[in-house]
């Protein structure tokens, strides 16, 4: 529009066809970018319009409250027709499930042939069921329920086994723990047909919808493993996600710490009973996380203490939320570490403090689990030492750079 001088309309059969903006404000926006550089939006159904017509605009911005009406319209009713197509026990579209295929059915309900990927129904009254598909496929999804519900693999060891063979997944990828688990909990391998667990109307963002807004259709077609293998792999899947709460991944790791003296990722593969420590980034950042939140009531009790220590040494300590302010000139957050065992020797791990209010992020270095004794104390600067983790040794040059045996070095910063 900008660099081409060739014309100077944009014709346009109507309103609706400028776009459907579900604000109309942008519909309105994008005609006067053109009407800037000198070309004019003209909608063919209403006309050029007169310059002594004061109704033109109130009659365009009405045309384009239609138009975004009749998208919104439009979704619903094409929502509630795929809504009623699953009712009825049919497929409402999209790619089948790995281990189905889609299979065409006449007017009268009878079967004509199966559909390849890309392809469509033809005519408007005629149908889509799923059947099964590949038998390799069907012996995949066969084996993950076997192996899960019979044999108690856990859906790493599957996925493991799976690999190993050199079975692809559904993306065309290896195995992956998550791909199993939505084998296993997918309902369309016991015959029942589900529509509206994310849904996505109108360009906006995609969201998960809660359980009671599913569309199902139960024994829509022959399922690829019985009722009772299912039921009891959902089960299965229920007590292993109770070893995903926070509490429960503590207490294991606890006890795994207790058993061994240390905690490492190889320990936690070991036994299939146990969170991975993929698991445990997840859910606390990383595994030395998860470790100091075993003895949160000590890190707790240490940062009194410091507090306490600092009020020694600088006449004015302020508190806010979760950081001191130091004679109003610097800004301190206390955070405690314990010793994590690693070889012979060990680390302790410090986040530096990444928020802008932070000026030094003061590592309490501990020297046991069991205690609240203080080793010494890093300073890291927000500048200097950036937001990731920083792990200290007893031997480390980090130590030796930011290391510190007292709290004295802060009169000489203040």
């Amino acid at each position: 529009v900008t660099k081409r001088n060739d014309f100077q309309y944009i014709l346009c059969l109507d309103v609706s066809r400028w776009g459907r903006f579900q604000d109309i404000d942008l519909s309105a926006q994008f005609s006067a970018i053109c009407k800037k550089h000198g070309k004019q939006v003209i909608y063919t159904t209403i006309g050029k319009p007169r310059e002594d017509d004061p109704l033109y605009p109130v009659y365009v911005q009405f045309e384009r409250f239609r138009a975004a009406q009749y998208s919104r319209e439009l979704s619903d009713k094409v929502w509630r027709g795929c809504a009623k197509i699953v009712e009825q026990g049919y497929w409402a579209g999209g790619s089948p499930p790995f281990g189905t295929r889609r299979l065409l059915l006449d007017e009268k309900r009878e079967p004509l042939h199966t559909l390849d990927v890309g392809q469509r129904k033809g005519i408007q009254n005629q149908r889509v069921t799923l059947i099964k598909g590949d038998p390799d496929e069907v012996a995949v999804i066969r084996r993950i329920f076997h192996e899960f519900v019979d044999l108690g693999y856990s859906e790493y060891r599957i996925a493991e086994g799976l690999n190993d063979e050199g079975i692809l997944s559904p993306s065309g990828r290896q195995w992956r723990a998550g791909s199993v688990v939505s084998r296993l909990r997918n309902e369309t391998y016991i015959g029942t047909i589900v529509y509206n667990k994310t849904s996505q109307k109108l360009k906006t963002p995609r969201r998960d919808n809660p359980p009671d807004e599913w569309v199902k259709s139960p024994e829509a077609f022959d399922g690829l493993v019985s009722l009772d293998a299912f039921i009891r792999a959902q089960e299965l899947l229920e007590k292993r996600r109770e070893r995903y709460d926070p509490a429960v991944m503590l207490k294991q790791l606890h006890q795994l710490y207790d058993d061994y003296g240390f905690v490492r990722p190889s320990l936690l593969r070991s036994d299939e009973s146990l969170p991975k420590s993929g698991s445990y980034s997840r859910q606390f950042g990383s595994l030395d996380r998860a470790f100091q939140q075993i003895y949160q009531e000590q890190l707790e009790q240490t940062k009194i203490a410091v507090h306490e220590q600092l009020r020694q040494h600088v006449p004015e300590v302020l508190s806010y939320s979760d950081f001191y302010v130091l004679d109003q000139k610097l800004t301190v957050s206390i955070e405690p570490t314990l010793p994590v065992p690693h070889g012979y020797g060990a680390y302790w791990p410090v986040r530096p403090d990444s928020r802008s209010v932070i000026d030094i992020t003061l590592g309490v270095l501990l020297a046991d689990a069991g205690t609240t004794d203080i080793l010494g104390y890093v300073a890291l600067p927000r500048w200097l030492a950036g937001p990731k983790v920083v792990r200290f040794g007893s031997a480390s040059t980090r130590t030796e750079l930011f290391g510190r045996s007292d709290l004295t070095f802060l009169q000489s910063l203040l």
